[in-house]
């Protein structure tokens, strides 16, 4: 039977919180706060879970009730949490299945009416939550791991525990944004809040965390951890019982890197410090206190989390994993700080990602990629994949602006996302010149830093510079042709 929710401060600090941290600034007001308490069975591969979000309707509408995304219901039996792709890759053992058991939903104490819209969204009935109102919702949940390397799984080597838990959907426009599972691409979107969660788990594993983690008790070879997180948009951790640790500093940030058969450890460490360097440099200030790079059994090159990457242990050459964790450290800004609709408007985070990780090498060349030659690369790329789909099914679509779920296939959604979204971002420099370019993507990073921005938002900044609306509405919409 599952443990009732052990809070981890009195009521009053958890509704006073997210104001008390952050002031009065209009922004980052009104944060939802998360409490998770998470007992880990390595053994059996669960996690036994209690949360209670202090939910806030930021909105001016009246709500009934509250919609959550449940990542964790990917995983079970009916679902495709990969594409064929990458089958063998994530499942080496045979394909297996995980579960998602939510046993009880209260609101404000009171047990609570909730349905599942469709696998991917939970829906609580909160009653009447009125614009400024608050509500707590507290969920008893247990998690069967599916045995993939994934976000959310365990390998041979590391217990995964990404998008684990219930996650509040964004409010906008009337009504709550609520997006399908996915096996291409990120299907995520979310607002930022602060955490606070206690890990409980065999001392014979290492955990590597969102935020900032405290050692609490070590009991009968229990370690209880308490992770404490301020607005960020989600959280991850990772587990193994071989992780090996190095460390070093970039200005006020600590890198940690946690890594298990790789004698270049020290080397990518150094990566991962320049990377932080350097887009501080370019583009303002990482502002939390830690980061951590993981290395993880996982189908896909890397995974970006606040103050966390995961870098996959399939990778085969030192240079793929600095690139890797060159990118997945570029999204620390472009997803962590200014956040997007990643379901919607993939190309908004991941194209700007990729055109950042060129930056880090045009200003660090002892790494011997050029800025050139990586656009060139990238352009090449792009007309074998049109010419490639275009011999086999005649015209295609090279539209930017789809939904994950629009893409039929990952070489599809990579092309046009990754590869098309880099390139654009390159025209847009060229076009505008370092000066006027440079200034766009800091004032970008100001004006919505730990907020959610449109793809228009993101126009209007460039725009600013110039009128160049137009232009970037033909690379979104399919119709620009690469020479």
């Amino acid at each position: 039977m599952k443990r009732r929710f052990i809070v981890f401060g009195l009521i009053v600090l958890a509704i006073v919180l997210p104001f008390a941290l952050f002031g009065c600034d209009k922004k980052v007001t009104n944060l939802d706060f998360y409490q998770i308490e998470v007992q880990v069975d390595e053994e059996n591969k669960t996690l036994d879970c209690s949360q209670s979000i202090i939910y806030h309707n930021n909105s001016e509408n009246c709500l009934l009730s509250v919609s959550f995304f449940v990542y964790a219901n990917a995983f079970t039996e009916g679902q495709k949490a990969v594409g064929t792709a990458y089958l063998d890759k994530a499942y080496p053992n045979g394909e297996n299945f995980g579960q998602f058991c939510l046993e009880k939903v209260t609101v404000d104490g009171k047990v609570a009416e909730f349905c599942f819209d469709k696998p991917s969204i939970l829906t609580v009935e909160v009653g009447q939550l009125w614009q400024d109102e608050q509500v707590q919702i507290e969920m008893d949940y247990t998690i069967v791991l599916a045995n993939i390397n994934h976000r959310l799984g365990y390998g041979d080597n590391t217990i995964n525990c990404g998008n684990f838990f219930p996650i509040a959907c964004v409010y906008e426009n009337g009504q709550f944004s609520k997006p399908d599972f996915s096996n291409i691409g990120d299907p995520f979107y979310s607002q930022t809040a602060n955490f606070e969660v206690k890990i409980c788990h065999s001392a014979d594993y290492e955990l590597a965390c969102t935020g900032q983690q405290k050692q609490l008790a070590t009991k009968d070879g229990r370690v209880s951890v308490f992770c404490e997180a301020e607005n960020v948009r989600d959280f991850c951790f990772v587990l193994s019982q071989k992780f090996e640790l190095v460390k070093d500093v970039a200005g006020d940030v600590e890198i940690r890197y946690y890594f298990y058969d790789q004698p270049n450890a020290e080397y990518h460490l150094q990566t991962a410090k320049k990377a932080i360097e350097t887009f501080e440099q370019l583009f303002g200030k990482y502002p939390y206190k830690q980061l951590s790079v993981v290395k993880s059994n996982f189908c896909y090159g890397g995974m970006e989390y606040p103050n966390l990457v995961l870098i996959s242990d399939c990778l085969a050459d030192k240079e793929t994993v600095d690139y890797v964790i060159v990118h997945e450290i570029a999204h620390q800004w472009w997803y962590g700080l200014v956040g997007s609709n990643q379901f919607d408007n993939a190309w908004q985070d991941e194209g700007l990602t990729e055109f950042s990780t060129a930056l880090f090498f045009e200003n660090n060349l002892e790494y011997g990629l050029e800025y050139q030659q990586i656009m060139q690369n990238a352009t090449t790329s792009y007309k074998k994949f049109v010419d490639v789909f275009e011999s086999v099914l005649g015209d295609i679509d090279q539209s930017m602006d789809r939904s994950l779920t629009e893409f039929d296939t990952e070489p599809e959604y990579v092309s046009c996302v990754y590869t098309k979204g880099m390139l654009m971002f390159d025209w847009l420099r060229e076009d505008l010149g370092d000066k006027k370019f440079f200034k766009a993507l800091r004032e970008y990073l100001e004006t919505y830093k730990f907020q959610t921005a449109s793809p228009q938002d993101l126009i209007s900044v460039f725009c600013k510079q110039r009128n160049l609306k137009k232009g970037i509405e033909a690379w979104l919409g399919g119709t620009v042709v690469l020479n």
